[in-house]
């Protein structure tokens, strides 16, 4: 994830938040985590980072520009994904728990029950949905009422999620070599899908272009579409290293960043 010129990415062996200086590469700063992490996400603007732990089975939220890890905070069984809905309430999904954290603060206000295999989350402002990588659907919740809005189903295989500006929310449908573009209130509702071969799985989303970015690790390659319909339209594609596993876009400039997690590397794609 990217923040103030800044770019979060997840390592292990050893288990770090490692800060690298998004205009130059250069390491900023290492932050020892208490396990491995697969997904980041940033509460709001200016941070903390969500560091959802799955072997701790923990969220770590690391407040930036300090890098300070603040007190790790139990969620449930293999914490996969978290995000923050407008109001501050963090979701976790807890893939191998089979339930959804609520976070207030440091404390889990409610747990929901009603997923098998829970895995990318992402928010339109009270709405949040959440992904079921075994029941093959879209939940969404409202974050302010503590409660369950409907679901849709997603696909073959849908994997991780954001959302944007229009107020939709995009999954990666993994195994259905599929985007799928939902509404997510009143109820969840798919408005649109496009096909992008070969495991579309790391997907991130530029607010100030409204271009969405997937990757692809069975092709290596990352796709770029333009949002302004609903239904994604195709505007770039670049060539990426070994199993592109997940990505980030630099808001101010439209850089890319992709981990390569065969090779253990970040590539830098100038995409704007």
């Amino acid at each position: 994830r990217v923040l103030f010129r800044s770019v979060a990415v997840a390592t292990r062996d050893p288990d770090e938040l490692v800060l690298l200086n998004a205009d130059s590469g250069a390491i900023t700063s290492r932050v020892p985590l208490p396990g491995s992490v697969r997904h980041l996400q940033l509460a709001g603007p200016g941070g903390p980072v969500l560091v959802p732990v799955e072997t701790a089975n923990a969220l770590v939220r690391v407040d930036l520009p300090q890098s300070q890890a603040q007190t790790p905070i139990a969620t449930g069984t293999s914490p996969h994904d978290a995000t923050a809905a407008a109001n501050g309430t963090v979701f976790v999904s807890n893939e191998h728990g089979g339930t959804v954290a609520a976070l207030r603060g440091d404390a889990v206000v409610k747990v929901f029950t009603g997923s098998v295999q829970p895995a990318g989350v992402a928010a339109v402002g009270a709405a949040v949905g959440v992904l079921d990588v075994r029941k093959n659907d879209l939940t969404v919740y409202d974050a302010a009422t503590l409660t369950t809005v409907g679901s849709a189903p997603a696909g073959a295989g849908p994997t991780h999620l954001v959302a944007d500006r229009h107020g939709r929310l995009i999954a990666a449908d993994t195994r259905g070599d599929t985007l799928r573009v939902f509404t997510a209130l009143p109820t969840p509702r798919q408005l649109a899908g496009i096909a992008q071969p070969g495991g579309p799985y790391g997907i991130t989303y530029d607010p100030g272009r409204d271009r969405l970015w997937v990757a692809s690790s069975g092709t290596n390659e990352v796709v770029g579409y333009d949002m302004i319909e609903a239904t994604p339209r195709e505007v770039r594609r670049f060539p990426t290293v070994q199993n592109p596993y997940t990505l980030g876009v630099d808001p101010t400039t439209g850089r890319l960043f992709v981990a390569g997690v065969t090779g253990g590397v970040v590539q830098v794609i100038d995409a704007a």
